[in-house]
């Protein structure tokens, strides 16, 4: 399911990040966000249930994710010019990507076995890590302090390199690339 939801949300940040390049319509851009914030949600519910596997660490991650989307999709659709509470919004995502990749990075969480429960992974700690330079960038533009354009091109830049290389890398071989 997350790696569906990977390539679903690509879907979105690779027509944005264009539109912040100049390139493509606004009302469409806002149906994408509202369509891949919608999607992101119910699939992070679905994480949340025993009866997908009770994954709470990775709904914690794409519901709020669907609350931006759905957050941005209102903003285009409805033309909110202040985009201070978007920055905002963005910035607290920030923080919780900033604490997934902290987790990423040592291994959160004790079993009774002595396993973890979220693992070592540097490439995912490397993505949350990536994420949050995102997020913040987002902050920045909605705040006048950072040109659009360099949104844009993070935006389609980590399309590929933060969700559409590892969910293919793990669907063709089995394993992240690093």
């Amino acid at each position: 399911m997350t790696l569906v939801l990977l390539a679903t949300i690509a879907m979105l940040w690779f027509p944005i990040g264009l539109f912040y390049l100049g390139q493509g319509d606004a009302r469409t851009c806002g149906a994408i966000a509202g369509i891949v914030g919608v999607t992101t949600i119910i699939g992070g519910l679905m994480h949340a249930t025993p009866m997908f596997g009770s994954d709470a660490f990775t709904a914690t991650l794409l519901i709020p994710f669907g609350v931006v989307y759905c957050t941005i999709c209102y903003i285009i659709l409805s033309g909110v010019e202040d985009l201070r509470s978007l920055g905002n919004l963005s910035l607290m995502m920030a923080v919780i990507l900033a604490i997934a990749a902290y987790f990423f990075f040592t291994g959160a969480g004790i079993k009774a076995d002595g396993t973890t429960f979220i693992g070592v992974s540097n490439y995912l700690g490397s993505m949350m890590a990536a994420f949050v330079v995102l997020t913040v960038v987002i902050w920045a533009v909605t705040y006048g302090k950072m040109s659009p354009r360099v949104l844009g091109w993070l935006l389609i830049v980590l399309s590929f390199l933060g969700l559409i290389v590892p969910t293919y890398s793990l669907l063709g071989y089995g394993k992240l690339p690093f």
